[in-house]
């Protein structure tokens, strides 16, 4: 990748990735507080739901643009793979990479956002005192692991459907794909990706949201999945509000 391509991911990765987070914010707020252990209505339901814009606005750019430098990146390094039935492999080398290097950055983004969304009477700056007088610095990287384990697979399934869906777009009209096509297949493969990791991303939101000391903020999501299942069931792992569930500031009893 030369000069320009670099420039050219950095900038249009970073501007991407920020029109999306700060455009859909008010849904990604939502979707935390029904994934929240206390429910959605205790959460803050449709109250205050721009909680944690700050923290998503000053880690969205950097973020999205380390991704994109990584994938564009690793891409360009295997290039010779990329017209072989090794491409697929690829896009998903490069979308790996390119997660677990931008997950520095999400995450502590992240943990300051959710806990925000999840407790709209406090503030950006509030939360991430409480949580560096808490639990220190390493507090801001808890939920790393599964972040990673859910950004991983997501990236996993939408970035190859991505290319596979611009690619047969590409040869049925003959021709360069606009914008607004390629943003088409990325809305499809997205959604896809989302589908099949959800239940990762509850484990993630229940991870940063728990009590220090529980179990759930010890980080073992087989441990945290199956507590997610036992007191929701299956619908747990999607995106309904139960009718009753254990509050996250109340410490849970080991499930291991």
């Amino acid at each position: 990748m030369d000069r320009r391509e670099f420039t050219a991911s950095l900038v249009a990765g970073g501007c991407a990735g920020m029109c999306v987070d700060l455009t859909l914010f008010p849904l990604d707020t939502i979707k935390t507080r029904l994934q929240s252990q206390q429910g959605f209505y205790k959460a803050g339901g449709f109250r205050g739901i721009y909680a944690g814009l700050p923290s998503a606005a000053i880690g969205s750019f950097p973020n999205a643009a380390v991704f994109f430098v990584t994938y564009e990146s690793t891409k360009s390094l295997f290039s010779g793979y990329s017209a072989t039935n090794l491409a697929p492999i690829t896009h998903m080398l490069a979308a790996s990479l390119g997660e677990i290097v931008a997950c520095l950055i999400r995450v502590p983004t992240e943990v300051v956002k959710q806990r925000t969304q999840a407790s709209p009477s406090l503030n950006t700056y509030r939360v991430l005192l409480n949580t560096l007088q808490e639990e220190g610095f390493r507090g801001l990287y808890r939920g790393y692991g599964s972040t990673v384990l859910r950004e991983i697979p997501f990236s996993l399934v939408q970035f190859p459907l991505w290319e596979y869906l611009k690619a047969v777009w590409w040869m049925r009209q003959g021709g360069r794909l606009d914008s607004w096509q390629a943003a088409v297949c990325g809305a499809l493969a997205g959604g896809v990706a989302a589908f099949v990791t959800t239940p990762l991303d509850v484990a993630k939101t229940w991870i940063m949201l728990a009590k220090t000391g529980t179990s759930t903020a010890s980080g073992n999501i087989p441990t945290v999945l199956y507590e997610v299942w036992r007191s929701r069931g299956i619908p747990g792992f999607g995106l309904t509000e139960p009718s009753s569930g254990p509050d996250p500031r109340t410490p849970h009893p080991s499930t291991c």
